[in-house]
């Protein structure tokens, strides 16, 4: 299945079913940057969703709706790029992410 943002097309896999905030983000991080630097969160056993949930509005000023769908993203592919900037943001974004030892990873 494509969908359309303005002329541009992007494969989404079938067999993810997605609900509209997590189809939103997608849509939203695609649309924030194509180059720059990106911050990865990945997937781990002992953050529950509450925590993951509040770091990230710590770290990306994101609304409570967001982060509850990137933290489902997150938990349902094992990773989600949550921030795409310059890479001094990313950097510093990553920290935040880190205080409380989520694994992060940083994309040039």
């Amino acid at each position: 299945m494509f969908v359309k943002i303005f002329t541009t097309y992007i494969w989404k896999k079938p067999e993810i079913k997605m609900n509209k905030i997590q189809e939103s983000v997608l849509i939203e991080e695609y649309n924030i940057a194509i180059d720059g630097s990106s911050v990865i969160v990945h997937n781990d056993d002992w953050h529950t969703f509450e925590e993951v949930i509040r770091q990230l509005k710590r770290a990306i000023h994101c609304s409570n709706q967001r982060a509850e769908a990137i933290a489902i993203e997150i938990h349902t592919l094992g990773k989600a790029k949550v921030y795409s900037g310059s890479m001094e943001d990313c950097l510093y974004i990553s920290a935040v992410l880190e205080e409380i030892d989520l694994l992060t990873s940083v994309e040039a």
